[in-house]
């Protein structure tokens, strides 16, 4: 049952890579969350904490696609061995001034700063799985031959991402509840600095660089129809994830157990985690595109019991069963646009996956935190599932583009 998994783990650095790619991408579930804590801590303001995240989400949509083309074409190592040490330094300066009670400005001045060199690290690792599962090693041409084994080796990511965000919330809250509210914030630089240099040593796997062909360049990959027909829905999907965040911390706030938050947010990553699972075990003969829309329809009907919940545990099932669907439809959100360009485009194609994530977490981050502070947390459960019900509506422009992604034969899938 559990072959296809058996045969990634015993591809030579493999494993090496995936659990260096998990511990660098800890704090994509740690920084929004240990944010709101010393923000609110700082300020008593979930309404600066949620313009905060919102400034630092656009920054991140604008910036990942563009680190990822600079990986495409220079390299992995290149562009982390620059890129990173910005981060860093960023991140540091943000929690000095809040903490130093600087104008509020500053703060806004300083997180802008530091995201503006974020890199999507799962994108880079997704392309190393590309990359080792092709038959020729020494170059960039993947091989389609066995479908099934990448979309194992995405529900992998995928699970390795669910555990990201099981255990992130726990020790962001954890540590910003129970040692200072910055400490959050510093955890996740932690395992930035003790991942990222575990993923640079690693440079047999590492795809090799494809610089860009002057006579003849590639087209914009954002111009691919196939890929916006999954970009702009997980733009609106990116606000739903946004707007849970802030708002779960509320919730439990409003009942007493707010070290609780990051306990809600894990369970609703075992959900997810227990679909990757699932999802990797499976040989599809539906197609990635539509699996997508299964599970975007999936996840909004199990958005619907947010807007009920009266209690800590009623918010702890919901949350749970929500999850089943996070993790399919992210992982063929990837199938989709990896399939629809050329190898030398893969990983800015994959950053642009969810780079619109960020973008509508933006949005709803702002909208959640000004509904909590004007009509409570309860109440605010409306903006989740709200941007839910805009990610259906944006994929009516693509129909025609859906039609034919999902007569594809299983062997594109």
């Amino acid at each position: 049952m559990f072959s296809a998994y058996i045969t990634l783990f015993r591809t030579p650095g493999a494993l090496r890579f995936s659990i260096a790619g998990l511990f660098a991408r800890m704090p994509i579930s740690m920084d929004s969350l240990a944010l709101v804590f010393i923000v609110v801590a700082a300020s008593d303001s979930y309404a600066i904490a949620g313009a905060l995240s919102a400034s630092a989400s656009i920054v991140m949509s604008i910036v990942m696609p563009y680190w990822a083309g600079v990986a495409d074409r220079i390299g992995q190592r290149a562009l982390l061995i620059r890129v990173v040490p910005f981060k860093v330094a960023g991140m540091l300066i943000f929690i000095a001034l809040v903490l130093n009670n600087a104008p509020t400005w500053s703060w806004f001045v300083s997180i802008i700063f530091a995201e503006a060199f974020s890199v999507n690290l799962g994108g880079l690792v997704r392309r190393r799985w590309l990359h080792i599962l092709s038959p020729d090693k020494s170059s960039t041409a993947e091989d389609m031959s066995d479908r099934h084994l990448v979309n194992t080796a995405y529900s992998l990511e995928a699970l390795n991402d669910e555990f990201v965000y099981i255990a992130g919330p726990i020790i962001a809250t954890a540590c910003a509840t129970s040692i200072a509210p910055a400490a959050g914030l510093m955890a996740g630089i932690i395992f930035l600095v003790t991942g990222i240099p575990a993923f640079l040593s690693l440079r047999a796997t590492e795809p090799p660089p494809a610089p860009r062909l002057e006579h003849a360049p590639h087209p914009a990959v954002i111009r691919n129809k196939s890929l916006q027909a999954v970009v702009l829905p997980i733009l609106f999907v990116g606000g739903f994830f946004g707007a849970i965040s802030i708002v779960t911390v509320a919730f439990a706030d409003s009942y007493g157990h707010k070290s609780q938050s990051g306990i809600l947010l894990a369970i609703w990553a075992i959900g997810s985690a227990i679909a990757a699972i699932v999802n990797g075990l499976i040989k599809w003969k539906i197609s990635h595109a539509g699996r997508f829309i299964l599970s975007l329809f999936a996840l909004t009907v199990l958005a619907i019991p947010l807007l009920f919940v009266h209690s800590i545990l009623a918010l702890a099932l919901a949350l749970f069963f929500n999850g089943f669907a996070i993790a399919p439809l992210i992982i063929n959100a990837y199938g989709v646009a990896e399939s629809s360009v050329p190898p030398e485009q893969i990983t800015q194609t994959l950053s642009w996956v969810v780079a619109g994530a960020p973008l509508g977490g933006a949005a709803a981050s702002a909208i959640a935190g000004w509904s909590i502070d004007i009509y409570g947390a309860k109440n605010a459960y409306w903006v989740p599932v709200g941007f839910l019900a805009a990610a259906l509506i944006a994929t009516l422009p693509y129909l025609s583009t859906y039609k034919r992604l999902i007569g594809y034969s299983s062997k594109h899938d």
